[in-house]
């Protein structure tokens, strides 16, 4: 008999920052896409399932791994990892980006702290970087935007950090801001279980948004380098919505309430992003 292997946190697109296959791209290439997220979702929420031992999450991440590289065609509890090589292979995308979100999530269940940014930025170059690069390889992208796109995912997935940051403490007991600096600001992880930021404390979060500051200076070359125009749209507007969640994690403090992009956000970012991609590409700048 088939085991469950998923775990399923009823988590879907509509519930992230930042737009997921949206209109803006191919209309041939926005079923992958999506069987992509299907993919990426299945085994995020087994990494972040409390209720989940860390050797049980990394047994079934283990399954997902062996069914992508070609195992268990008959299992249905497989079903998701199947069709996503099998889109891996009609696409001619490699499996090398969907294997490092494995990776990443088996990462996520016996590692729980980060000593410094540089062991972040690690974590972030297999748990966010492989969606941008997946994404340029899908629309046949050459790799020389990849570092654009790699500063772009590993700063939004800062900013993912800092918003869930006491969320991810209180039911995973994990923390992603750097134990140096918060050592540096005089305390430690305890302090993210506090209703509101210190002066340390917001130091430390200070300290990640010009992080952050300095990933979009380089992000921000993304979509220019991009031939595809409809790619090059979308992520001109994701490039906005990170420097407008920026902004709000600038004057708002996460542990006092959750501080996210709101729908004016959205709608003002999606016009002036895409909007601004279009006519910069019509002028041919």
């Amino acid at each position: 008999m088939s085991e469950a292997i998923e775990t399923p946190s009823g988590k879907g697109a509509a519930d992230e920052n930042f737009p997921v296959g949206s209109w803006l791209l191919p209309a041939h290439l926005r079923p992958h896409v999506a069987v992509f997220y299907r993919y990426a979702r299945a085994i995020d929420d087994i990494a972040d399932n409390p209720a989940l031992a860390p050797e049980d999450k990394i047994r079934r991440l283990s399954r997902f791994e062996s069914a992508l590289q070609g195992g268990g065609d008959h299992d249905p509890a497989l079903t998701t990892a199947i069709r996503m090589r099998e889109s891996l292979v009609e696409t001619e995308v490699p499996t090398r980006h969907c294997l490092d979100l494995i990776a990443a999530f088996k990462q996520d269940a016996i590692k729980l702290r980060y000593d410094d940014w540089n062991d972040l930025m690690g974590y972030c170059a297999l748990s966010a970087n492989p969606v941008g690069r997946y994404l340029l390889d899908l629309h046949g992208e050459h790799t020389d935007g990849y570092p654009a796109s790699d500063a772009l995912c590993s700063a939004l997935q800062v900013l993912n950090h800092l918003q869930d940051c006491q969320e991810d403490k209180r039911d995973l007991d994990r923390v992603y801001l750097p134990l140096d600096w918060l050592t540096e600001a005089g305390i430690d992880v305890t302090a993210v279980d506090l209703r509101a930021s210190t002066p340390a404390m917001r130091r430390v979060i200070d300290q990640c948004l010009d992080g952050v500051d300095d990933l979009m200076a380089v992000a921000r070359e993304l979509p220019g380098r991009l031939a595809s125009r409809h790619l090059a749209m979308e992520s001109a507007v994701i490039v906005r919505l990170a420097e407008r969640l920026t902004a709000h994690l600038r004057t708002g403090d996460p542990l006092a309430g959750r501080v996210a992009l709101r729908r004016r956000d959205f709608a003002a970012c999606g016009l002036r992003g895409a909007g601004g991609e279009l006519w910069r590409r019509m002028l041919g700048r």
